[in-house]
């Protein structure tokens, strides 16, 4: 079924032959615009930074691997340890997981040249759909193409003018803009805050339309839990449906690897949850899992799920191939191996007199998640310290405004399960070898560095 048309979705009116509109207008002489669209591009804010850190190799984005991202990895013509990856579980090199994906691509070729809604949905797909619903203990899953249209797909389509979103400020990129292109009333509370989750959700009764809370299970930059129990009894108080994004939860935390929601005992008290499978699931994906009616009407009615290609088939089968493997008697070694390298990690950097964060609280444990930041704040002793890194024979990520909040700059480490102790030791003498060295360096210009461009808490408008 094609979705009605909204007002600014007509179709364009055709350009005149030979370009004429854009000479004149009638008989009267074409006059430009007063502001060249592309002017920004030439006078942002932030270009002065970032010639500066390209001019000093100090730009820490866009670095270009040359092989695997194993444990350690070829990059920029040396080896390097990776603690900047996503492969929790080290399954990206797994022979059983590229094997899956070559079955995968024999049997169905490169890529679909289609949507889901029409020619695009493959047996592969659906198998997967009914083993990820399976594993969550959901009554239905969907497959998008990446886990930023998982989210899109869902809060664009569950919400719509009228009705009420409250996030997290901390939540991914993903979900923020999914918020912004829902035009739903956005009511976004200060992170990890339940006073004033509470506070929104109260204000919200009065908005006359379906509220629906959305929260990171696992945050991307801390690696932070979030209190899922008591979200959820909240939600429950006020009549709000709840979901979680477990991006970086599944395969990671619970018994099954199915999420912090799992590993909170909460799974009857969230509404529905999204995941992806860049992560522990070692492919590019996300999914969607929930009751079977509100996601057969996300299968009829989501546009970033109808009118995007359908995930390829290799990326398909690899995903199927990781699942296969968390879900046997070795994914909770391979779970317990990462949570494992995680802690071993934080404590070595805490001894080295580094900031890092408190331990999760769970229900029978104290956890440190895959994520492992270093707590730096300042935007550019936070690039600095990742340059002298780098150049030392380490890749980690670094976040600077506007990824994480302005005086909350922090290096993002992660481990995977295939890393060993001798990796993570390499990694903490290069940390202390550098400690020094880094503490009194001055930056090469005035003014915040380059930063990446995704859309931070503090930039959520406030709902009065």
């Amino acid at each position: 079924m094609q979705p009605e048309r909204e007002l600014n979705e007509l179709a364009p009116v055709p350009a005149r032959p030979h370009r004429s509109d854009l000479h004149g207008h009638g008989a009267a002489p074409y006059m430009p615009t007063a502001i060249d669209l592309f002017d920004k591009a030439r006078r942002h804010e932030r270009l002065e930074q970032l010639r500066a850190a390209r001019e000093h190799d100090l730009m820490p984005y866009f670095r270009v691997l040359e092989g695997p991202a194993g444990p350690v990895v070829e990059m920029e013509g040396r080896e390097r340890i990776m603690l900047g990856s996503n492969n929790y579980l080290g399954l990206t090199g797994d022979p059983r997981v590229k094997q899956a994906a070559r079955d995968a691509l024999e049997r169905y070729g490169t890529g679909l040249t289609g949507s889901r809604f029409l020619n695009g949905t493959l047996s592969l797909h659906l198998e997967l759909e009914g083993e990820l619903a399976d594993w969550m203990g959901e009554e239905e899953a969907l497959v998008f193409t990446t886990g930023y249209l998982a989210n899109t797909g869902a809060i664009g389509t569950l919400l719509e003018p009228g009705d009420t979103v409250i996030c997290d400020t901390g939540d991914h990129a993903s979900i923020l803009d999914a918020v912004s292109m829902s035009r739903a009333r956005i009511r976004p509370f200060r992170h990890g805050r339940l006073d004033k989750l509470e506070t929104m959700l109260e204000r919200a009764e009065s908005d006359g339309g379906g509220v629906l809370v959305v929260v990171d299970g696992v945050f991307s930059m801390e690696g932070d839990i979030a209190p899922i129990p008591d979200i959820a009894a909240l939600c429950r108080e006020h009549g709000a449906r709840l979901m979680i994004d477990e991006a970086h939860g599944v395969g990671v935390l619970g018994a099954r690897g199915a999420g912090a929601t799992e590993a909170f005992g909460s799974e009857d008290e969230v509404d529905l949850r999204m995941g992806t499978f860049s992560k522990s699931l070692a492919s590019c994906g996300g999914f969607l899992a929930g009751p079977a009616d509100v996601i057969d009407f996300l299968r009829v009615q989501s546009r970033s799920f109808m009118f995007t290609a359908a995930a390829v088939p290799a990326a398909v089968g690899a995903a199927r191939g990781a699942l296969a493997i968390i879900r046997s008697d070795e994914g909770p070694q391979l779970m317990a191996k990462v949570l494992d390298n995680a802690r071993y990690l934080h404590d070595g950097l805490a001894d080295l007199g580094y900031r890092v964060r408190e331990p999760n609280r769970l229900p029978d444990a104290e956890v440190i998640t895959p994520i492992v930041p270093v707590l730096v704040g300042d935007d550019w002793q936070a690039v600095l310290l990742w340059k002298a890194l780098y150049d030392a024979g380490m890749y980690v990520n670094v976040a600077i405004y506007p990824a994480v909040q302005r005086g909350g700059a922090l290096l993002r480490t992660s481990v995977m399960a295939t890393h060993e102790r001798e990796h993570l030791d390499r990694a903490l003498a290069i940390f202390e070898r550098v400690k020094d060295q880094v503490a009194d360096a001055a930056p090469p210009v005035d003014g915040p560095p380059a930063a990446a461009p995704e859309a931070g808490g503090d930039e959520v408008g406030s709902a009065p």
